[in-house]
């Protein structure tokens, strides 16, 4: 197994990883990443695998969590029932109650409700110059999500802080700073969801939080902390990627020269999402751990041993994808695996690619003629990839 060394916090690398994705090419299925003494898998089919093997799970083995202090108590409680952290069968009994309520077809109700979110936020983009990142692509997703949780949409700003002091505890440059923000944050927001709860036991309505609390299978229903879990993971997952993934691709639609008129054909956009979702997408690493002994891709792994899942660089597998590094929504491929797979499939995708369809559609409907007035910087919040800013001129 080949072994690279590549600092994530280096400027060079956060804001462009794919240089060196291409240079670990050479290692095949599996790496080693010296500055995480982690083996990665990097190859797209290296990646599928361990999405979707069941002897591979999400939940950190107890000798391998961290000590954490006090301060983290609010974050640990969300994180021991979310979705994304637990494995079946106690995921699956968890996913079937939350599916219920955040079926398709409430999904696809949304779409003019989304569409009205949209246009709204391009009538108040006046300027000569339009940042575009935090005026749009963070706006989009965090209100949409208000509005299926049934939050008031002045609570969007709040919503938002929560969110990225949050998910900073995922972030390469995570410190105690952040530490004791992200628990801070739990806290409030657990708090606020609790109240809103509660709140709807009483007094119903046609959001997902009345939908979840309606949810049963089998006589059991979501505990208090489970739908503080899920409405928080909904949040921030559901924001934090479909905001980087809106603002990378509308860098890269325009990058490509694409001609957006061809984003008014309803077959044509869905590709578009698709490629930008493959191109550069919004979380970069992922994780799994060994139930088992595992020998796979001519290497052992021992019962509770992490592997790194490089998302990023499976989608630039140039075995999976011809000339990978071009933005095409055209090309023929075998899928990204940007929203995972298996199991943890991103149960909010159907969501994330809607609004992705309506906003990127609405967008370019209203500015045509969009032009980068400066060089996108990327943010410093590996794992995650997504710009800081993003100035356009209409």
């Amino acid at each position: 197994m080949l072994k690279f060394s590549q600092s994530p916090l280096e400027e060079a690398f956060v804001q462009n990883p794919y240089s060196f994705y291409e240079k670990i090419n050479e290692g095949g299925d599996l790496i080693f990443w010296e500055d995480y003494d982690l083996v990665f898998a990097i190859s797209h089919r290296s990646v599928n695998h361990f999405l979707r093997d069941r002897k591979w799970g999400r939940e950190v083995p107890e000798d391998k969590k961290c000590p954490y202090s006090d301060h983290l108590t609010p974050f640990l409680k969300i994180e021991e029932n979310s979705l994304l952290e637990i494995d079946p069968p106690r995921h699956t009994k968890l996913r079937k109650l939350v599916a219920k309520a955040f079926t398709t077809n409430s999904i696809a109700k949304l779409e003019p409700e989304i569409e009205l979110i949209v246009k709204n936020i391009l009538h108040n983009l006046t300027d000569d110059e339009i940042e575009l990142q935090k005026n749009f692509s963070e706006k989009v997703p965090v209100l949409v999500i208000a509005k299926l949780l049934g939050v008031e949409a002045s609570m969007a700003d709040q919503l938002l802080k929560w969110s990225h002091d949050i998910v900073a505890m995922y972030q390469a440059n995570r410190d105690l700073d952040k530490e004791i923000q992200a628990g801070k944050a739990s806290a409030e927001f657990t708090e606020f969801m609790v109240s809103l709860i509660n709140h709807r036991k009483t007094s119903p309505g046609e959001d997902l939080i009345s939908g979840l609390l309606a949810s049963e299978i089998d006589g059991e229903n979501l505990s208090m902390d489970e739908m503080v879990s899920t409405c928080i993971l909904l949040l921030n997952a559901g924001h934090e990627a479909t905001a980087f993934a809106l603002g990378n691709g509308i860098n890269a639609i325009i990058d490509e020269g694409l001609d957006v008129a061809k984003l008014d054909d309803p077959k044509f956009v869905p590709m578009v999402v698709e490629e930008v979702l493959r191109f550069d997408p919004p979380l970069h690493i992922f994780e799994r751990y060994a139930k088992d002994d595992v020998d796979v891709f001519d290497n052992t792994f021992k019962k509770d041993q992490e592997v790194g899942l490089l998302l990023a660089a499976a989608n630039r597998d140039p075995i999976a994808f011809h000339n990978p590094n071009r933005f095409n929504p055209e090309r023929q491929n075998p899928g990204n695996v940007s929203l995972g797979a298996g199991v943890h499939f991103c149960v909010g995708a159907p969501l994330a690619r809607m609004e992705m369809k309506i906003a990127l559609r609405e967008l370019f409907k209203y500015f045509p003629k969009l032009k980068l007035v400066r060089k996108p910087i990327y943010s410093d919040r590996y794992h995650f990839h997504g710009f800081n800013e993003l100035w356009v001129a209409p």
